[in-house]
C-alpha cells in the first residue's frame, strides 16, 4: 500500500495540528513518524483510516483520496489496515485465538473452523505457535503485542499502523518486538508506520524516518540521512533520546552502531521467557 499525503491542514478549535503536513510513504516500507508528544502522530494515523476528517488536503491510498468518503465508502479501505494499539489492546476474557481470530468472525463472519488454520499460522508467524489456548492475562507486555500483531496479520492487512510498540517493555523485549516487525515486514511486504518515542527502536526498524514539529514534517530520510543532518530541529531532538549512546550527551545516534550490536535474527523471533508459558513474566 503507497500513502500520501498532500498539503494536509488540521485544527482542532484555536489549536493548529497539522499546517500543510506533506508526507509521501512508499509501499512495503517500514515508515517511522517520530515527534514531541502533542505534534500529531496519533491524530495522523486516525486520519490515515478517515476516523477523523481534515479541514483541507488529500490523502491518497494507492492512488485514491479518501478525504470526504463516507462510512459506507471506508470500510473496503479500513479493513486493508491493521492496527496495533500501544497496549496491546486485548480482550482479557478471551484465548489467544480468540483474539486473533475475533475480527475475522465479528466482522467477516468466517466459520470458526476456517479462522482456526490461519490464527495458528499467524501466530507461528510472530512467534508463538502453540500459544492458541493460553490466557491472555498469563502473557507478558511484549508477548501481548505480539498477539496485536499477528490479530492484525490475519486480516490479511496490507497496512499495519504501529502506536509506539516498545512503550513500557524494557530494553531486551523491546528488541524482540523489534525484530518481529520487521521480519513481518518481510514476509509479508506489508507497509508499516511505526510511531514511537524509542530511538533506538526507531534507528533499528525504519526505512525512512519523519520527524513532525509545528504542523510539518520538518526532516525526512534514511536513518543514515537523519545521522548526518544539519537540521538544528533534527539534531535538538535526538539530543533528547534517553538510553541513547549509553547516556552520553551527543546530538547524534550512531546508527551503525546500534545496528552492529543488534542480536542476529533466525527463522523466527526470539521468545522473551525461559518459564512456563502459563506463567506471566514480570517485566
Amino acid at each position: 500500500m503507497r500513502i500520501e499525503i498532500r498539503n494536509l491542514h488540521k485544527s482542532f478549535g484555536t489549536l493548529k495540528v497539522f499546517t500543510g503536513l506533506n508526507l509521501t510513504i512508499e509501499a512495503g516500507e517500514i515508515c517511522v513518524i517520530m515527534g514531541r508528544s502533542g505534534t500529531g502522530k496519533s491524530v495522523l494515523l486516525k486520519h490515515l483510516v478517515g476516523l477523523i476528517q481534515p479541514d483541507s488536503g488529500e490523502i491518497l491510498i494507492d492512488g485514491r483520496n479518501i478525504v470526504g468518503l463516507s462510512e459506507k465508502e471506508l470500510y473496503p479501505i479500513r479493513i486493508r489496515f491493521g492496527m496495533i494499539f500501544q497496549n496491546g489492546g486485548m480482550l482479557q476474557s478471551l484465548n489467544v485465538a480468540d483474539n486473533v481470530g475475533l475480527p475475522l468472525i465479528e466482522l467477516r463472519g468466517a466459520d470458526r473452523q476456517q479462522v482456526a488454520g490461519k490464527v495458528s499460522e499467524k501466530l507461528a508467524l510472530v512467534g508463538l505457535a502453540g500459544r492458541e489456548n493460553q490466557a491472555v492475562s498469563t502473557l507478558s507486555g511484549g508477548q501481548q503485542k505480539r498477539v496485536a500483531i499477528a490479530r492484525a496479520l490475519a486480516q490479511d492487512a496490507q497496512c499495519l499502523l504501529f502506536d509506539e510498540p516498545t512503550a513500557g517493555l524494557d530494553p531486551p523485549i523491546s528488541a524482540t518486538v523489534d525484530e518481529v516487525i520487521e521480519q513481518v515486514n518481510r514476509d509479508t511486504n506489508a507497509t508499516c508506520i511505526v510511531v514511537t518515542h524509542d530511538l533506538i527502536s526507531a534507528f533499528t526498524v525504519g526505512t525512512r524516518l519523519h520527524l513532525l514539529h509545528e504542523g510539518k514534517v520538518a526532516e525526512s530520510g534514511s536513518p543514515e540521512e537523519f545521522q548526518a543532518s544539519k537540521n538544528p530541529i533534527v539534531k535538538e531532538f535526538l539530543s533528547r533520546g534517553v538510553g541513547i549512546e549509553d547516556h552520553r550527551t551527543e546530538s547524534r545516534i550512531n546508527v551503525k552502531r546500534l545496528r552492529a550490536n543488534k542480536p542476529q535474527r533466525n527463522d523466527s523471533p526470539a521468545q522473551e521467557e525461559t518459564t512456563s508459558p502459563d506463567v506471566k513474566k514480570s517485566e
